[in-house]
Protein backbone atom coordinates (compact mmCIF):
# COMPACT_ATOMS: atom_id res chain seq x y z
CA UNK A 1 0.00 0.00 0.00
CA UNK A 2 1.50 3.47 -0.99
CA UNK A 3 0.61 6.85 0.10
CA UNK A 4 1.03 10.09 -1.60
CA UNK A 5 3.49 12.40 -1.20
CA UNK A 6 5.26 15.41 -2.15
CA UNK A 7 3.56 18.86 -1.77
CA UNK A 8 1.49 19.66 1.06
CA UNK A 9 -2.44 21.15 -0.35
CA UNK A 10 -4.70 22.96 1.81
CA UNK A 11 -7.70 20.96 2.70
CA UNK A 12 -9.97 20.94 0.00
CA UNK A 13 -13.43 22.42 0.03
CA UNK A 14 -15.93 20.40 -1.47
CA UNK A 15 -19.19 21.82 -2.30
CA UNK A 16 -21.02 20.92 1.02
CA UNK A 17 -18.27 22.63 3.08
CA UNK A 18 -18.67 25.62 0.75
CA UNK A 19 -22.47 25.56 0.84
CA UNK A 20 -22.19 25.81 4.94
CA UNK A 21 -19.47 28.50 5.23
CA UNK A 22 -21.30 30.77 2.90
CA UNK A 23 -24.59 30.03 5.11
CA UNK A 24 -22.53 31.00 8.50
CA UNK A 25 -21.41 34.06 6.71
CA UNK A 26 -24.42 35.34 5.88
CA UNK A 27 -25.60 34.86 9.15
CA UNK A 28 -22.86 36.48 10.52
CA UNK A 29 -23.44 39.57 8.12
CA UNK A 30 -27.04 39.86 9.25
CA UNK A 31 -26.08 39.46 12.66
CA UNK A 32 -23.53 42.03 12.68
CA UNK A 33 -25.31 44.42 10.08
CA UNK A 34 -28.86 44.63 11.24
CA UNK A 35 -29.12 47.03 13.69
CA UNK A 36 -27.81 49.85 10.66
CA UNK A 37 -31.36 48.80 9.40
CA UNK A 38 -33.55 48.75 12.10
CA UNK A 39 -35.50 52.00 13.19
CA UNK A 40 -35.32 54.11 15.74
CA UNK A 41 -38.02 52.16 18.41
CA UNK A 42 -36.17 48.51 17.24
CA UNK A 43 -34.63 47.94 20.91
CA UNK A 44 -31.54 47.32 20.04
CA UNK A 45 -29.65 44.21 22.05
CA UNK A 46 -26.82 42.26 20.65
CA UNK A 47 -27.29 40.49 24.51
CA UNK A 48 -30.26 39.35 23.43
CA UNK A 49 -29.68 37.62 20.09
CA UNK A 50 -26.29 36.25 20.88
CA UNK A 51 -27.59 33.28 22.17
CA UNK A 52 -29.64 32.65 18.69
CA UNK A 53 -27.01 33.18 17.10
CA UNK A 54 -24.71 30.92 19.40
CA UNK A 55 -26.91 28.32 18.87
CA UNK A 56 -27.06 28.28 15.42
CA UNK A 57 -23.22 28.98 14.54
CA UNK A 58 -22.58 25.81 17.15
CA UNK A 59 -24.31 23.44 14.39
CA UNK A 60 -23.10 25.03 11.19
CA UNK A 61 -19.71 24.56 12.66
CA UNK A 62 -19.85 20.91 12.81
CA UNK A 63 -21.68 20.86 9.56
CA UNK A 64 -18.36 22.35 7.93
CA UNK A 65 -16.75 19.94 9.60
CA UNK A 66 -18.60 17.33 8.95
CA UNK A 67 -18.47 18.72 4.90
CA UNK A 68 -14.84 17.99 4.95
CA UNK A 69 -14.67 14.76 6.48
CA UNK A 70 -17.24 13.63 3.92
CA UNK A 71 -15.49 15.80 0.66
CA UNK A 72 -11.98 15.65 2.02
CA UNK A 73 -11.65 12.16 3.55
CA UNK A 74 -10.38 13.52 6.71
CA UNK A 75 -9.64 11.59 9.63
CA UNK A 76 -9.06 11.50 13.29
CA UNK A 77 -5.35 13.18 12.60
CA UNK A 78 -6.79 16.34 11.06
CA UNK A 79 -8.92 16.54 14.21
CA UNK A 80 -6.28 16.50 16.75
CA UNK A 81 -4.08 19.00 14.71
CA UNK A 82 -7.53 21.06 15.19
CA UNK A 83 -7.51 20.24 18.55
CA UNK A 84 -3.78 21.21 18.92
CA UNK A 85 -3.79 24.34 16.96
CA UNK A 86 -6.96 25.49 18.86
CA UNK A 87 -5.29 25.01 22.46
CA UNK A 88 -2.20 26.94 21.56
CA UNK A 89 -3.97 29.54 20.31
CA UNK A 90 -6.48 29.79 22.79
CA UNK A 91 -2.98 29.86 25.33
CA UNK A 92 -1.26 32.63 23.38
CA UNK A 93 -4.57 34.71 23.79
CA UNK A 94 -4.49 36.00 27.19
CA UNK A 95 -0.77 36.35 27.01
CA UNK A 96 -1.41 40.02 25.27
CA UNK A 97 -4.56 40.64 26.43
CA UNK A 98 -5.09 44.21 28.12
CA UNK A 99 -1.88 45.32 26.59
CA UNK A 100 -2.26 47.34 23.72
CA UNK A 101 -4.17 44.81 21.10
CA UNK A 102 -0.94 43.04 21.36
CA UNK A 103 -2.09 39.63 20.57
CA UNK A 104 0.16 37.50 19.53
CA UNK A 105 -2.42 34.57 18.12
CA UNK A 106 -3.46 36.25 15.20
CA UNK A 107 -0.25 35.46 13.78
CA UNK A 108 -0.79 31.56 13.98
CA UNK A 109 -4.17 32.15 12.36
CA UNK A 110 -2.69 33.35 9.64
CA UNK A 111 -0.13 30.83 9.44
CA UNK A 112 -3.02 28.16 9.74
CA UNK A 113 -4.86 29.20 7.71
CA UNK A 114 -2.86 29.36 5.01
CA UNK A 115 -1.06 25.75 5.35
CA UNK A 116 -5.02 24.13 6.24
CA UNK A 117 -7.17 26.33 3.81
CA UNK A 118 -10.48 28.43 4.44
CA UNK A 119 -12.33 25.83 5.71
CA UNK A 120 -9.96 24.11 8.15
CA UNK A 121 -9.38 27.93 9.11
CA UNK A 122 -12.30 29.04 9.53
CA UNK A 123 -12.98 26.34 11.63
CA UNK A 124 -9.50 26.40 13.44
CA UNK A 125 -10.51 30.65 14.15
CA UNK A 126 -14.27 30.00 15.43
CA UNK A 127 -13.03 27.01 17.82
CA UNK A 128 -9.57 29.06 19.02
CA UNK A 129 -12.05 31.62 20.02
CA UNK A 130 -14.50 29.57 21.82
CA UNK A 131 -11.68 27.85 24.19
CA UNK A 132 -10.07 31.16 24.63
CA UNK A 133 -12.94 32.76 25.87
CA UNK A 134 -13.60 29.30 28.35
CA UNK A 135 -9.98 29.40 29.20
CA UNK A 136 -10.23 33.59 29.93
CA UNK A 137 -13.72 33.84 31.44
CA UNK A 138 -14.67 35.94 28.58
CA UNK A 139 -18.09 34.58 27.78
CA UNK A 140 -20.70 37.23 27.27
CA UNK A 141 -22.69 38.15 24.63
CA UNK A 142 -19.90 39.17 22.49
CA UNK A 143 -18.88 35.86 22.24
CA UNK A 144 -19.99 34.37 19.43
CA UNK A 145 -19.60 37.56 17.12
CA UNK A 146 -15.67 37.17 18.26
CA UNK A 147 -15.98 33.67 16.82
CA UNK A 148 -17.43 34.49 13.29
CA UNK A 149 -14.73 37.37 12.62
CA UNK A 150 -11.68 35.32 14.04
CA UNK A 151 -13.37 32.77 11.66
CA UNK A 152 -13.35 34.72 8.97
CA UNK A 153 -10.21 36.39 9.60
CA UNK A 154 -8.26 32.92 9.57
CA UNK A 155 -10.27 31.91 6.13
CA UNK A 156 -9.10 34.43 4.27
CA UNK A 157 -5.63 33.19 4.91
CA UNK A 158 -6.66 30.38 3.34
CA UNK A 159 -7.67 32.22 0.52
CA UNK A 160 -4.80 33.56 -0.60
CA UNK A 161 -3.39 33.18 -3.74
CA UNK A 162 -0.69 31.19 -4.68
CA UNK A 163 -0.57 27.94 -1.92
CA UNK A 164 1.46 25.65 -4.41
CA UNK A 165 3.47 27.96 -5.77
CA UNK A 166 4.56 30.61 -3.84
CA UNK A 167 7.52 29.96 -0.95
CA UNK A 168 10.07 32.05 1.08
CA UNK A 169 10.20 35.54 1.19
CA UNK A 170 7.15 36.69 -1.52
CA UNK A 171 4.86 34.45 0.54
CA UNK A 172 6.07 35.92 3.95
CA UNK A 173 5.81 39.00 2.76
CA UNK A 174 2.21 38.63 1.35
CA UNK A 175 1.15 37.11 4.61
CA UNK A 176 2.33 39.68 7.04
CA UNK A 177 0.71 41.88 4.44
CA UNK A 178 -2.82 39.89 4.85
CA UNK A 179 -2.33 39.60 8.53
CA UNK A 180 -1.67 43.62 9.03
CA UNK A 181 -4.96 44.56 7.10
CA UNK A 182 -6.88 41.50 8.67
CA UNK A 183 -5.75 42.83 11.98
CA UNK A 184 -7.64 46.08 11.28
CA UNK A 185 -10.50 44.44 9.34
CA UNK A 186 -11.00 42.41 12.53
CA UNK A 187 -11.27 45.57 15.38
CA UNK A 188 -13.36 47.11 12.35
CA UNK A 189 -16.03 43.97 12.73
CA UNK A 190 -15.51 44.18 16.35
CA UNK A 191 -16.38 47.61 16.40
CA UNK A 192 -19.64 47.29 14.85
CA UNK A 193 -20.90 45.05 17.32
CA UNK A 194 -20.06 47.00 20.08
CA UNK A 195 -20.64 50.46 18.95
CA UNK A 196 -24.66 50.16 18.75
CA UNK A 197 -25.40 48.90 21.46
CA UNK A 198 -22.69 51.72 23.77
CA UNK A 199 -24.64 54.39 25.01
CA UNK A 200 -23.35 57.55 25.79
CA UNK A 201 -20.88 58.04 23.33
CA UNK A 202 -20.54 61.80 21.91
CA UNK A 203 -22.85 62.72 19.22
CA UNK A 204 -20.10 62.88 16.55
CA UNK A 205 -19.61 59.18 16.76
CA UNK A 206 -22.74 58.20 18.66
CA UNK A 207 -25.13 55.25 16.54
CA UNK A 208 -28.28 57.09 16.02
CA UNK A 209 -31.36 54.25 15.70
CA UNK A 210 -33.19 54.89 11.94
CA UNK A 211 -30.73 57.74 10.82
CA UNK A 212 -29.83 57.14 7.36
CA UNK A 213 -27.27 54.45 6.43
CA UNK A 214 -24.73 56.71 5.12
CA UNK A 215 -24.71 59.31 8.34
CA UNK A 216 -24.54 56.02 10.44
CA UNK A 217 -21.84 54.90 8.79
CA UNK A 218 -19.69 58.60 8.84
CA UNK A 219 -19.95 58.14 12.29
CA UNK A 220 -19.16 54.84 12.80
CA UNK A 221 -15.55 55.42 11.18
CA UNK A 222 -15.15 58.35 13.56
CA UNK A 223 -16.28 56.08 16.71
CA UNK A 224 -13.05 53.45 15.02
CA UNK A 225 -10.58 56.16 14.98
CA UNK A 226 -11.28 57.45 18.06
CA UNK A 227 -11.97 54.29 20.39
CA UNK A 228 -9.93 51.76 18.58
CA UNK A 229 -7.67 52.50 16.35
CA UNK A 230 -4.17 52.17 18.42
CA UNK A 231 -5.55 48.86 19.73
CA UNK A 232 -6.02 47.33 15.90
CA UNK A 233 -2.45 49.15 14.96
CA UNK A 234 -0.68 47.41 17.99
CA UNK A 235 -2.22 43.85 17.19
CA UNK A 236 -1.41 44.37 13.31
CA UNK A 237 2.00 45.03 14.00
CA UNK A 238 2.63 42.50 16.21
CA UNK A 239 1.48 39.94 13.89
CA UNK A 240 3.19 41.21 10.92
CA UNK A 241 7.01 41.40 13.35
CA UNK A 242 6.12 37.49 14.29
CA UNK A 243 5.49 36.86 10.72
CA UNK A 244 8.21 38.17 9.25
CA UNK A 245 10.90 36.75 12.19
CA UNK A 246 9.26 33.72 12.97
CA UNK A 247 7.00 32.78 10.23
CA UNK A 248 8.93 30.74 8.19
CA UNK A 249 9.85 28.24 11.08
CA UNK A 250 6.19 28.01 12.02
CA UNK A 251 4.36 27.56 7.81
CA UNK A 252 7.91 24.41 7.85
CA UNK A 253 6.64 23.10 11.05
CA UNK A 254 2.46 23.27 9.87
CA UNK A 255 3.48 21.75 6.30
CA UNK A 256 5.89 18.46 7.69
CA UNK A 257 2.62 17.90 10.48
CA UNK A 258 0.11 17.90 7.72
CA UNK A 259 2.26 16.38 5.33
CA UNK A 260 2.91 13.67 7.56
CA UNK A 261 -0.87 13.04 9.04
CA UNK A 262 -1.54 12.47 5.26
CA UNK A 263 -4.14 14.83 4.77
CA UNK A 264 -6.23 13.88 1.79
CA UNK A 265 -3.54 11.03 0.70
CA UNK A 266 -4.99 8.89 -1.83
CA UNK A 267 -4.74 5.15 -0.99
CA UNK A 268 -3.55 2.66 -3.47
CA UNK A 269 -3.01 -0.92 -3.27
CA UNK A 270 -0.30 -2.82 -5.32
CA UNK A 271 -0.24 -6.52 -6.13
CA UNK A 272 3.35 -7.94 -5.27
CA UNK A 273 4.73 -9.34 -7.83
CA UNK A 274 4.75 -13.39 -8.38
Amino acid sequence: MSGATGRVRPVRLGPRAVAALVLISAIGVAAFGWPLLAGPDSGLAHAQDAPWLFAALLPLLVGVVVAMIADAGLDAKAVAMLGVLAAVGAALRPLGAGTAGLEPMFFLMVLSGRVLGPGFGFVLGSVTMFASALLTGGVGPWMPFQMLAMGWFAMGAGLLPGPERLRGRGELLMLAGYGASASFAYGTVMNLYGWTIVPGLGSGISFHPGDALGENLVRFLAYCAATSLGWDLGRAVLTVVLTLTVGAALLKALRRATRRAAFEAQVTFEVPPE
